[in-house]
C-alpha cells in the first residue's frame, strides 16, 4: 500500500496529512508555523521535523515508508535566492528525495478542486489565486500585506482600522464599527490603537488580520463603511480569478471550475457575497464547494507528482469521508 504525505504550511500553523492509495487518511498532525519571513529560516526545518515525526508516530511508520511527499511552504518562490535551500530542507527530515516543494497555494488548489483543472482563490491572512489547466499553472496576487494581498483578512482589517480612525476624528460618521472595534481592541482612548498595533503588536500580520471578523460583524449590524470594505474585497478576489482564467488559457466559451480556501470564507455573509459576485461575472464559472482540505490536497498532489495519481474512486472516498465544512 502506497502512502502519500501532504504538508500545508501556514503563517499560524503547519498541517500534515498522510493518505494511502485507497483514499483513506492514515494520520494527521499539526506543527508550528513554517513561515520563515517572520520567524527565520531555521523555523522551517524545526516545524517540518516536528510534524513528520508526529505523523509517522501516529501511523506507526518511519519516514522511509512514505512513498512521496509534497511540501507547500508559505513564502516559497517569493525570494528566488531561498528556493534551493528550501528545496533541500525536507531531505534531511525524510531521509530520502521522494518529495517536491512549492508554495502552499498549491495545497489549497489541490484540496479545493481535488487536483482537477480550475482555479482556487485564497482569502486567509493573505490572498492570491492559483490555477492549473492542462499542466500549466499560474499564480496571481499574494504580494504581501504591505502593498498587496487585496481582499485578504489583513487587507479587510487594515481598511477597517482606517475606517475606525476616520470615524474617531470625524471624517466619517460614527457607525457600529467604531464601538465594536474599540471593544475588540480593549482600549480606553481611540488613539491608543496606534500604540497597541504598532508598538505592542509590532504590526503582527496575524493579529491584525484577525480583526477582519470585527469588520464582518459591523457589516452585519448595518455599518455602511464596513459593508463597502467587504464588497471591495470580494471585487478584488473576483479580479484575481478573472486574471488567472486568462493566463491559464480558458476562453470565454469554457466553463471554468472555481473553488476557494482560507478563513474569510468561513464567514457566511462574506461567502454569500463572493458567490453572488462570481455568478454575476461575465465569464462562466462552475463554483464548487471545497472538496478537501489543503493538507489532503497536498497528499493528492504528491501522488500526482510521483506519477501514481489516486484513482477517481479513491478521491471520491476522500471527498465523502473528509468534508471541509
Amino acid at each position: 500500500m502506497a502512502r502519500y504525505l501532504g504538508v500545508d504550511g501556514g503563517g499560524s500553523k503547519t498541517a500534515l496529512a498522510l493518505v494511502d492509495d485507497t483514499g483513506h487518511i492514515v494520520a494527521r498532525a499539526t506543527a508550528p508555523t513554517s513561515y520563515y519571513f517572520n520567524d527565520g529560516f531555521d523555523i522551517v526545518e524545526k516545524s517540518l521535523a516536528q510534524g513528520v515525526t508526529e505523523i509517522c508516530g501516529h501511523a506507526g511508520i518511519t519516514p522511509a515508508d512514505i512513498d512521496a511527499a509534497f511540501f507547500g511552504l508559505p513564502g516559497y518562490g517569493e525570494a528566488s535566492g531561498d528556493i534551493e535551500a528550501l528545496d533541500a530542507v525536507p531531505a534531511g527530515v525524510l531521509g530520502h528525495d521522494r518529495y517536491s516543494c512549492d508554495n502552499d497555494m498549491v495545497c489549497g488548489w489541490a484540496g479545493s478542486l481535488a487536483g482537477a483543472d480550475g482555479i482556487n482563490v485564497i482569502s486567509g491572512t493573505g490572498s492570491m489565486t492559483y490555477g492549473e489547466r492542462q499542466g500549466i499553472g499560474h499564480r496571481v496576487g499574494g504580494w504581501g500585506e504591505l502593498f498587496g494581498d487585496e481582499g485578504s483578512a489583513y487587507w479587510i482589517a487594515a481598511q477597517g482600522l482606517n475606517a475606525f480612525s476616520r470615524m474617531s476624528d470625524g471624517r466619517l460618521p460614527k457607525g457600529p464599527l467604531h464601538a465594536l472595534m474599540k471593544k475588540r481592541l480593549d482600549v480606553s482612548g481611540d488613539l491608543d490603537v496606534v500604540s497597541l498595533v504598532i508598538d505592542t503588536w509590532k504590526g503582527n500580520r496575524s493579529k491584525i488580520a484577525a480583526l477582519a471578523t470585527t469588520v464582518c460583524e459591523a457589516a452585519e449590524t448595518g455599518d455602511e463603511p464596513s459593508a463597502r470594505i467587504l464588497s471591495a474585497a470580494v471585487a478584488e478576489l473576483v479580479a484575481l480569478i478573472e486574471t488567472t482564467r486568462t493566463l491559464i488559457g480558458f476562453t470565454d466559451a469554457d466553463i471554468v471550475p472555481v473553488s476557494y480556501s482560507g478563513g474569510m470564507f468561513s464567514n457566511d455573509g462574506f461567502l454569500n457575497q463572493f458567490v453572488a459576485a462570481v455568478q454575476d461575472s461575465s465569464a462562466t464559472y462552475d463554483l464548487q464547494t471545497p472538496r478537501l482540505d489543503p493538507a489532503v490536497g497536498g497528499a493528492l498532489y504528491a501522488a500526482k507528482r510521483s506519477g501514481h495519481p489516486l484513482s477517481p474512486s479513491a478521491v471520491q472516498h476522500l471527498s465523502e469521508h473528509n468534508p471541509t465544512r
